[in-house]
């Protein structure tokens, strides 16, 4: 069945139907996956990712094509469940010994910029993970996080910066 949108009210709405829907969100879920992935830390990717799914179909009526793309509305929605679902985590104490062994190549460096992502502010780590690893458009990114292109640009700005003096490299 080809997923239809739905005209209600002159703004364009996801499919009604469940198979629709489906359909609608999936070209998304590897995108919602990363976004998952990055914010939750420490909760379950696809748990996150289930949840933004289910409230995605709770609110579809909400969706506004003239806001901003079906990607933008489905991500802000998995950033919102996964900061809520890392809040309920509870620190894991795990064996130093188990976790070298389960990880190979450049360790230190992995650490690093993991160490180096989570000085940045929290606006800004969610403006480096919408569009470095989610591979989010600026436009995009702006709608995610509520707010101009301008101060998207700005805020990678600073985040690079940041980064680059955690991570002392010079240009």
């Amino acid at each position: 069945m080809a997923a239809t949108m739905i005209e209600r009210g002159g703004v364009v709405a996801p499919p009604a139907d469940g198979a629709g829907f489906v359909a609608w969100v999936r070209p998304h879920l590897p995108a919602m996956a990363r976004v998952a992935g990055r914010l939750g830390v420490g909760a379950d990717r696809d748990d996150i990712v289930q949840e933004a799914l289910t409230r995605a179909w709770m609110k579809r009526g909400q969706y506004d094509a003239a806001r901003g793309s079906a990607s933008a509305w489905l991500l802000a929605i998995t950033a919102d469940q996964a900061r809520k679902a890392a809040r309920r985590v509870r620190p894991v104490v795990e064996l130093a010994e188990h976790d070298a062994a389960a990880t190979g190549g450049d360790v230190d460096g992995r650490v690093d910029v993991g160490q180096a992502m989570e000085a940045l502010s929290v606006r800004q780590r969610l403006a480096v993970d919408c569009f470095y690893f989610a591979d989010l458009s600026v436009a995009d990114t702006a709608a995610v996080m509520g707010c101009s292109e301008g101060t998207v640009k700005s805020t990678l700005s600073d985040a690079r910066a940041r980064l680059r003096s955690l991570l002392e490299v010079s240009e």
